[in-house]
């Protein structure tokens, strides 16, 4: 891959997306977004490595015929229930001296020596907030005098077979994988603002298999959670309520599904295929199917805020994205019932493609992009606070090929 170019590769349940960006004078232009459909994986992880490896090519080659860039390296996405994440705290002593890189680097270290299973991998160790001699709510203490820095810190960890799987099947392609990143820390490089990250915000981005949700406040991640539910199961219902296949549910879905259904003309007529013959049914009728299922995704949303005084955090509401948040009357349902601001969130103040990436299903992967931009020319997530990618997990890898 040429100096310049970051390809970002979303490996979802239902769609591999690679989203190659160049950075032009320090600035990023998107040249090439391809899709493929995603076979081999069930809620966010691998369960068939050859299937898995044969969309993953599909998706690379796509985009190296669009943009001429011979891609080697990538950036990919992580998500599944097996993604956890919690809070911790470390501190050290700097002896009333400045302090430095070093001594941020040692106390990020002090606050990730924490018992993680040996079947779990630590992703991200993402500083939230440092105190320096009792004064909280410090972002960045370089050059602060002081005797005893703290840091708060949040750490993310997923499960070591996923893992291993996913790089395994990037391997296979022959891609170097830079970092995996947590799906929806990515999508919220895309679609967030400072502003939103500093009052407080909820994102929660409605996949294929899973729904995960995220909370910023002061600018720092306070809480990652996973659900076991995602637009599939929107569309596994529409099959059997309507005794169609799963792929002209999935069209049904996309092009006729209705989340409210006192909203839906009760006249209004739609075509659908069923045993392979054509036939008109009320629109009504599938949007009796889709309500239910949207109020239990937003029931066990609201429960997950709940539980993580999210209702305190995300005083600017919540950001819908991913390819399951374009249902249509989803953000007024959830608007409603959560009682919240909503909108939906896509890549926005990107060059490049405009008219392909503003829209939420690619949030993901144009976040990506931007998660490589930042890394690369700051290094705000610290090499050393996860082994994942630099080091074990490359070890891991190499073990299972030999």
């Amino acid at each position: 891959m040429k100096r310049g170019f970051i390809v970002g590769l979303d490996v979802g349940t239902t769609k591999i997306c690679a989203v190659v960006g160049e950075v032009v004078n320090g600035e990023l232009e998107i040249r090439g977004v391809s899709t493929s459909a995603s076979k081999g994986l069930r809620k966010g992880v691998v369960v068939d490595i050859e299937s898995t490896v044969e969309s993953i090519k599909n998706a690379v080659k796509t985009a190296e015929s669009f943009t001429g860039v011979e891609i080697n390296a990538v950036y990919v996405g992580i998500a599944g229930s097996h993604i956890k994440g919690f809070n911790s705290y470390g501190a050290v002593g700097i002896r009333g001296k400045e302090v430095t890189c070093k001594d941020i680097e040692r106390v990020i270290d002090s606050a990730k020596a924490v018992y993680v299973p040996l079947d779990r991998e630590v992703l991200h160790v993402i500083p939230a907030g440092y105190i320096l001699d009792g004064q909280d709510g410090i972002r960045d203490p370089s050059g602060m005098m002081g005797v005893r820095l703290e840091a708060k810190v949040y750490i993310v960890t997923g499960a070591v077979a996923s893992v291993q799987n996913l790089l395994k099947c990037c391997e296979r392609v022959g891609l170097e994988v830079v970092d995996i990143v947590f799906e929806p820390l990515a999508s919220a490089e895309a679609i967030l603002t400072d502003d939103e990250k500093d009052l407080g915000v909820a994102i929660v981005d409605i996949g294929g298999g899973t729904t995960d949700i995220i909370l910023y406040k002061n600018g720092c991640l306070r809480h990652t959670s996973v659900l076991a539910i995602g637009g599939n199961h929107f569309t596994n219902d529409i099959a059997v309520g309507l005794r169609v296949s799963v792929s002209e549910a999935e069209r049904v879905k996309k092009s006729f599904g209705f989340a409210i259904t006192s909203m839906v003309d009760d006249s209004e007529e739609i075509d659908i295929i069923q045993t392979g013959q054509g036939r008109k049914i009320l629109r009504r009728y599938l949007s009796e199917i889709i309500q239910p299922r949207t109020e239990e995704l937003l029931d066990l949303i609201k429960g997950e805020l709940r539980s993580c005084s999210g209702y305190d955090i995300a005083s600017t509401g919540v950001v819908f994205t991913g390819g399951g948040s374009l249902l249509e009357g989803l953000d007024r349902m959830a608007e409603a019932l959560l009682g919240l601001p909503v909108r939906l969130g896509s890549p926005n103040d990107i060059e490049g493609c405009k008219d392909i990436i503003n829209n939420p299903m690619y949030a993901t992967g144009v976040g990506l992009v931007l998660y490589g931009l930042e890394t690369e020319a700051s290094r705000v997530f610290y090499p050393d606070a996860f082994t994942g990618i630099f080091g074990k997990m490359k070890d891991w890898v190499k073990g299972i090929f030999r």
